[in-house]
């Protein structure tokens, strides 16, 4: 890989993050990466520009530290039933989400 491809790697993790700071809502922010991933997954991109959207993007955008911070809240609650229902619900949803982005590119394409 190319060190300009680097530089635009680096590029999209700040403005992913920059981004992230105005959103400030770790589910709404999940919803919106898990379509958008599964909206580019299924175009044919460039090996580059996938790194860029994919591992640079929405990497920092949907970033695992912010699902794992909003369990870990949950979780010193003490709530165990709770803990597992949202762990559970969330990747389900995220899934799903993933698969309805997927689906909306294949119909435009």
């Amino acid at each position: 890989m190319k060190i300009k491809n680097f530089a635009y790697i680096l590029l999209a993790c700040y403005l992913a993050t920059f981004l992230r700071l105005f959103i400030d809502n770790n589910f709404i922010i999940s919803i919106l990466g898990s379509f958008f991933v599964g909206f580019f997954i299924s175009k044919r991109l460039s090996y580059s520009t996938e790194q860029i959207l994919l591992s640079g993007f929405f990497s920092c955008f949907t970033s695992f530290s912010g699902f794992i911070y909003f369990l870990y809240q949950v979780f010193n609650q003490g709530d165990w039933i709770k803990f597992i229902i949202f762990f559970n619900l969330i990747i389900i949803i995220n899934l799903f989400t993933m698969y309805f982005g997927f689906l909306i590119s294949r119909k435009i394409t």
